[in-house]
């Protein structure tokens, strides 16, 4: 973790931590970081349990993998230390509980960031047995993770470029910005989780920049499900039709099979 206020003041590294993806229903997290050895301001506020001083404020807690290399931050406000003792992992370390506000911190993406610490992020498709929840969780770890696993490769590919995308699991517009994704970036990639953000994307800077083209394999089968779909208030099949007029607008051919 590290201050808001101050990137140079550290508070600290932490093993271990249950609660971060678990939101209350007031929207606050109680987290529980174990094996933390906790300095500047956050190390201040655990002689002031149960006072407001014990309130550090806000800090981005960094996610790391095997080898230290970070893969992707969270900005959380409010950090509260609630209880402190020493760790059960021994030494100087501390198990300390927090309170703290953060809504990025989706359910179901603790174990895709586990998939990535791992290496085990490894192939395309991953995403396809999880539920409407779950593919959000997907699509924020690969937003968040995106600048990690594209280290090592130019900042986009040469113009010109085909990506095919494999529509059979598609079904729905979030499910299709995961194999989006990963059409472009590979497994776990990301280029958009929204209609704006994939305009976005296609300004360059996220593994592609038009003009390419996009080859839709197995399209036909979903837009006929989408459009057969009774309308809803996000109504999917209208949010696609706009979808492939940002990438008409963009210069990104779509070739549907």
């Amino acid at each position: 973790m590290t201050s808001d206020e101050d990137d140079d003041e550290f508070w600290g590294f932490v093993r271990d931590a249950y609660g971060l993806f678990e939101p209350r229903e007031d929207g606050l997290r109680q987290v529980e970081l174990l094996g933390c050895s906790p300095q500047g301001k956050f190390l201040a506020s655990l002689d002031h349990l149960g006072s407001r001083r014990a309130t550090a404020g806000g800090a981005h807690l960094a996610f790391l993998d095997g080898e230290g290399i970070e893969m992707g931050s969270y900005f959380v406000s409010g950090v509260t230390a609630t209880a402190a003792r020493p760790s059960v992992h021994g030494g100087d370390l501390f198990d300390v509980e927090v309170r703290l506000w953060c809504d990025e911190l989706l359910p179901g993406a603790e174990e895709i960031w586990d998939l990535l610490r791992t290496g085990n992020l490894d192939r395309k498709g991953m995403w396809e047995d999880l539920d409407a929840v779950g593919r959000k969780a997907w699509l924020s770890v690969a937003l968040w993770s995106r600048s990690y696993q594209r280290r090592g490769h130019p900042e986009d590919a040469a113009p010109g470029q085909v990506f095919t995308l494999d529509g059979r699991q598609v079904a729905d517009i979030n499910s299709f910005y995961c194999a989006l994704g990963e059409a472009v970036n590979g497994p776990g990639g990301y280029f958009g989780w929204n209609l704006d953000a994939v305009d976005d994307c296609l300004r360059g800077g996220f593994g592609a920049k038009p003009p390419f083209t996009l080859e839709w394999l197995h399209s036909n089968a979903v837009m006929t499900d989408l459009t057969g779909q009774p309308a809803t208030g996000s109504d999917t099949a209208a949010q696609f039709q706009v979808l492939l007029e940002i990438f008409a607008d963009r210069h990104v051919t779509v070739l549907m099979r």
